[in-house]
């Protein structure tokens, strides 16, 4: 595969399309041998190269980097995690789970809290909530959510955040563009591109009547 012909839209494409439960590659592959590119051409080429093959030891490189972040500032990770919930509230599937597990897990405790917590009816609609309309645990969704990012807004104030994960990406993708551009591409990689090519032009042929 000649990479420096790839565009980046099509490169974009292939990493939604493979899988990236693969594992890493090796650390004695990974940093194995740099150079640094002689032509705009060559560099361009060897970073998509890089990109696709080690793309799994580039999302770990950041996941690690993000951790040694939340390890020198515990606060900020517990504002992410809030603010990740709180947006992951947002979907009706989420929403409806997490308002599952705490009405069981309230019912085991108290009953009668629970049944307190039962969302309210629409009137000749069979019982069924207001359409439209998701509840938590009696709550309207929206208020939810709204208390929880106003919750992860204190957090995000008063332990920086902001700034540890602000660092954290910034130092992960630095070094994981240096490694792209300086990590010669090896022959495991160049083959293993062969044998994707191949496997997507095998696929196009199934796929033809």
């Amino acid at each position: 595969m000649d990479w420096g012909n790839v565009k980046l839209a099509e490169l974009v494409n292939a990493l939604k399309e493979v899988e990236w439960t693969t594992p890493p590659r090796p650390l004695a592959e990974f940093f194995a041998k740099f150079a640094i590119p002689k032509t705009r051409a060559k560099w361009e080429s060897r970073v998509k190269c890089n990109l696709y093959y080690y793309r799994t030891n580039y999302f770990l490189s950041i996941a690690f980097i993000l951790c040694i972040g939340f390890i020198r500032n515990p606060l900020a990770f517990i504002a992410v995690l809030i603010s990740s919930i709180g947006t992951a509230c947002l979907n009706d599937s989420f929403a409806l789970s997490v308002n599952e597990r705490l009405t069981r897990a309230i019912r085991r405790l108290s009953p009668p809290l629970a049944s307190k917590m039962r969302p309210p009816t629409s009137v000749g609609v069979r019982g069924r909530p207001l359409k439209g309309n998701v509840y938590i645990c009696g709550t309207d969704r929206r208020i939810v959510v709204l208390s929880i990012l106003s919750l992860s807004a204190l957090f995000w104030y008063i332990s920086s955040a902001f700034k540890t994960v602000l660092y954290a990406l910034a130092l992960g993708f630095i070094l994981t563009l240096l490694h792209m551009s300086l990590r010669t591409p090896n022959l495991k990689a160049r083959l293993n591109a062969y044998r994707e090519e191949f496997r997507a032009g095998w696929r196009g042929l199934n796929s033809d009547p």
